[in-house]
């Protein structure tokens, strides 16, 4: 069950991105982020995550699931994320705004390229 609620969240941060613009859907993320982060700590722990969960529809999620999350986007090692971990770890979860990603890089270089000339 764990696997149909995060490909449903995948699903909409491409339509986020459409619909919010780029500066738009980072602002929707750091609002996820703020939902989910410790008050005191600033940052998303275990605990924090495991216990805000639900306020984004994660809450079936296994306690393995929740820590393989938080490994998979700590960056520094520290065992929480920061906003910044978050937002990477978002986009690297959504493959298709990854891909979009990817294709307005390469045109925007190869835009770059015919005016160099």
């Amino acid at each position: 069950m764990a696997t149909s609620r995060k490909s449903n969240f995948n699903d909409f941060l491409p339509l986020m991105a459409e619909k919010l613009g780029g500066d738009g859907l980072i602002g929707e993320l750091c609002k996820g982020f703020q939902l989910l982060m410790d008050k005191d700590k600033r940052v998303i722990t275990f605990e924090s995550l495991k216990k805000n969960s639900a306020l984004l529809g994660l809450q079936d999620l296994s306690d393995d699931d929740l820590k393989s999350m938080l490994k998979e986007g700590d960056f520094d090692g520290d065992g929480a994320l920061n906003q910044m971990e978050f937002c990477v770890l978002m986009f690297r979860l959504s493959p298709e705004l990854m891909e979009q990603s990817q294709f307005l890089l390469d045109e925007a270089l190869n835009q770059d390229s015919e005016f160099s000339f």
